[in-house]
């Protein structure tokens, strides 16, 4: 019948195709009243329009969601009328990580990240402090912070974040106090 090559042999698809190409020459060969009753040959048939396998999948499709409509098996979404969530009308190329974190309420961030965070705050931080010992006290403990996350070895990024002068903060706090008008 068809002899194959035998690099052939190794791709699926190229299996399946053949499969296919081979049940139908056999059905032919097996009926030939076939070409009789179709109204010709090959040759006739080669003008005539190719087989619609795509619009008779989408058609099959859509009466099976039909019937399933009608069965009522959509009338208990949960989000049935509301907007999708997540759907801000910008790309985010992270949004499958932030959906991850909100989805699984992670809090922990690596301590050198978190750190980096916290240095960027500071100054708003400690602008929210009424008090000179607050201010000291908050520094001291971001200082803390810094040094135990350098000496622990869990891995991952290394922390470069700096720790703070106490009384350069504390003059500096005072300062924009004064620019805001606040004694």
């Amino acid at each position: 019948m068809f002899r194959r090559r035998r690099d052939d042999q190794g791709d699926p698809a190229r299996r399946a195709a053949q499969y296919q190409v081979d049940r139908e020459i056999a059905a032919e060969a097996a009926d030939p009243e076939a070409e009789a009753a179709d109204g010709g040959t090959d040759a006739d048939r080669a003008g005539a329009q190719p087989r619609r396998r795509m619009d008779d999948r989408a058609l099959w499709v859509d009466t099976v969601v039909d019937q399933a409509i009608r069965r009522g098996e959509f009338d208990d979404l949960p989000l049935q009328g509301k907007p999708i969530p997540g759907l801000r009308g910008t790309h985010d190329p992270d949004w499958w990580l932030k959906n991850l974190v909100e989805r699984e309420q992670i809090t922990g961030v690596l301590p050198a990240a978190q750190l980096r965070r916290d240095d960027a705050e500071l100054d708003e931080t400690l602008d929210r402090e009424p008090e000179e010992e607050r201010v000291r006290a908050t520094v001291e403990e971001f200082n803390a912070r810094v040094v135990d996350a350098r000496r622990q070895l869990l891995g991952g990024p290394p922390v470069v974040t700096p720790t703070r002068d106490v009384e350069r903060e504390v003059q500096r706090w005072r300062e924009r106090r004064r620019a805001r008008g606040i004694f």
